[in-house]
């Protein structure tokens, strides 16, 4: 969705300097005002892409913080093994499934996190290109439009659909895309497993768990009478 909101801007803002200026009274005051428009964009996609990094350290973080968790509960196994705590030794293996699950979760969304931080970085770079772009065409641009009107009279206040109906437009498509994501994401952490299969999950768990406290007696030296 964020490729496609950078795409369109960069859409509006060239249809804006082809179209504007041709019914404009005042050229050189109307493309100052769409100069500042377009910085404020800018400054605003440059927000975004802060907010998205700092979304994909802090996922990096948790992710690294899962996977030292379940290394310690692996040597609190071993250590509950050699002093003949198998009980402890089960419970300290099943706390280590759980934290290397959540771990597999993290860090198939630190992927996807990485993934869109450095596209939003790409359209970030086009879209201010694109703004130095216009900074360096704006003097042509005016000085076009006065020579056009020496040559010819344009007629002014043209009909048709108006800037504002189009900026409505896309603020509507817009806020429809965000509220859809915002539905997905709502869905996905309001959904939850049936109880059947929580019951298979637990019961994998238990097997794994059983393998591998038998995998570290084997490794430790223990036998059981």
């Amino acid at each position: 969705m964020a490729k496609g909101i950078f795409s369109r801007m960069a859409d509006i803002i060239k249809a804006n300097i082809n179209d504007l200026l041709n019914r404009a009274e005042d050229p050189e005051k109307m493309i100052r005002q769409m100069i500042l428009e377009m910085e404020e964009a800018v400054n605003k996609a440059t927000a975004s892409v802060g907010t998205a990094v700092a979304n994909e350290k802090r996922l990096e973080r948790q992710c690294f913080e899962k996977k030292d968790q379940t290394k310690a509960w692996q040597k609190k196994a071993e250590f509950a093994v050699q002093a003949g705590e198998d009980d402890l030794a089960r419970r300290a293996l099943e706390r280590k499934a759980a934290l290397e699950e959540a771990a597999q979760d993290l860090s198939a969304a630190l992927d996807e996190s990485r993934r869109t931080s450095q596209q939003l970085k790409q359209q970030l770079m086009q879209l201010k290109a694109k703004l130095d772009e216009a900074r360096t065409r704006q003097g042509t641009l005016i000085a076009r439009r006065k020579t056009a009107e020496a040559r010819k009279q344009i007629a002014r206040g043209l009909s048709g659909v108006g800037d504002d109906a189009f900026s409505s437009f896309e603020r509507f498509r817009q806020r429809v895309e965000t509220e859809e994501a915002e539905a997905e994401a709502h869905q996905e952490i309001a959904g939850s497993e049936p109880s059947l299969e929580d019951a298979f999950t637990r019961l994998e768990r238990k097997n794994t768990v059983e393998e591998e406290l038998e995998v570290l007696k084997k490794k430790l030296g223990r036998t059981d009478a």
